[in-house]
């Protein structure tokens, strides 16, 4: 416990980098995941096309649509990539100032009156 506190100062930020990591790398599975299935998809609509279950007609409508999803997942991907890496700078500066200590500035002030002779 006291090892992790002393640590917090060097360790919070790595801590906080890796997590970000780990949360896009958990997007990007399942992001990948639905991708490869709209893939498949597409695929067995090829094939469908292909042996003769479907017209060229609909073929066209369906395979459009499911590129149009896939289009939209990658957008979203990237998108979602792009606020992440802004995300972690962010998280980063704001980590980087709150390690920067101020130093209170001296000012002197002189007094005045205290040097102030008075005369008869």
């Amino acid at each position: 416990m006291l090892t992790k506190l002393l640590l917090l100062p060097i360790m919070g930020p790595l801590n906080g980098l890796v997590w970000i990591g780990e949360q896009i790398q958990e997007r990007t599975n399942t992001e990948f995941d639905a991708q490869e299935n709209l893939h498949k998809q597409l695929l067995n609509l090829q094939l469908s096309f292909d042996i003769g279950e479907i017209s060229e007609e609909d073929f066209e409508i369906q395979e459009e649509e499911l590129l149009l999803k896939i289009q939209a997942l990658e957008e979203e991907a990237l998108l979602e990539l792009k606020l992440a890496e802004e995300e972690a700078r962010l998280q980063l500066e704001l980590e980087q100032e709150e390690d920067f200590v101020i130093q209170p500035q001296l000012t002197t002030e002189i007094d005045r009156d205290k040097d102030l002779v008075l005369l008869p």
